[in-house]
């Protein structure tokens, strides 16, 4: 019996069979870095982004080496997952041959785009959509991080929450699922930060979330304010609980994705935790059997 909605659960029952996520480094920049919106990019963010450990090849290489590597032969269906950086953020023109390029294989039945809630417009949506006339399966995912605006500007997220919402309203327009990323432990962030942050979840139309611990890594932000006393990493328990909020207080209906972030080890500064992921999943897992929890029991709107 499953207490929340796992997302290998969601895409067999949606593909009927086991199917993965495929990562791939489609070149991009993020508006947050090349000055459009601001530089350094969000302060928990390293130099490759969240895709320190892919290859810097051209797309189809990097298709081909995930099929042909041991991962290829886990599933017989793939989501081909453009995952640093920020994956709208190109010309039309741009986008398509990239998108297309990782479109390879017929083992290919979808299409996961990562990027920012203002690097999506009307266009955009109308070049996505036509993925799905063709047959994939398509998500796009939107960093949010927090609904707080002051601590949306700490961490230089460098867009207001006004924007996210307009966001995830026209992609719906398209019939486009959306996932949505929240982080847990960020600057100042206080328990009813969380649970604002929630509630603006549950009243968007939103079909996934990823919800992030927040880890420091080398050469961030983030690091300094760590260094200089101004930041301090939530402990394991800490983040079992408020993990354990977030999910019996989300919409039910809501897939979840992942429930902590994957630091570089060799990038990672502090917390030690965040390199066992087993220790939040199986953690997670007790705390919710121990005190007979499910999502959305306590749904807050």
């Amino acid at each position: 019996m499953e207490r929340y909605k796992h997302l290998n659960t969601y895409l067999k029952e949606k593909f009927g069979e086991r199917t993965l996520k495929m990562p791939v480094d489609g070149g991009f920049t993020c508006p947050n870095r090349d000055g459009k919106v601001g530089v350094g990019g969000c302060i928990f963010c390293t130099a490759r982004g969240s895709g320190d450990h892919l290859a810097l090849i051209p797309i189809p290489d990097q298709v081909k080496r995930h099929l042909e590597s041991y991962r290829g032969k886990r599933a017989n269906k793939f989501i081909v997952y453009f995952q640093n950086f920020t994956n709208t953020y190109d010309t039309i023109e741009n986008l398509k041959i990239k998108y297309d390029s990782a479109l390879i294989d017929n083992r290919i039945v979808g299409i996961d785009i990562a990027t920012r809630p203002d690097c999506i417009n009307e266009e955009i949506c109308q070049l996505l959509q036509t993925y799905l006339e063709r047959g994939y399966a398509l998500t796009v995912e939107l960093g949010l991080q927090t609904s707080n605006e002051q601590i949306a500007k700490i961490i230089n997220r460098g867009y207001r929450t006004e924007i996210f919402t307009n966001a995830v309203n026209l992609l719906k327009k398209y019939n486009i699922e959306v996932v949505a990323h929240i982080m847990i432990g960020l600057p100042y962030e206080t328990q009813k930060d969380i649970e604002n942050t929630v509630k603006y979840i549950n009243n968007l139309n939103i079909q996934g979330i990823k919800i992030h611990s927040t880890y420091i890594a080398k050469g961030t932000e983030l690091e300094k304010l760590y260094k200089e006393g101004k930041y301090k990493a939530l402990t394991l328990d800490d983040y079992l609980d408020k993990l354990l909020f977030v999910i019996t207080h989300l919409n039910q209906n809501i897939v979840i994705h992942r429930i902590s972030g994957d630091a570089p080890k060799d990038l990672l500064i502090a917390p030690a935790w965040n390199i066992h992921k087993k220790w939040v999943l199986n953690g997670l897992d007790k705390l919710m059997n121990e005190k007979n929890r499910f999502q959305g029991d306590s749904i807050i709107i």
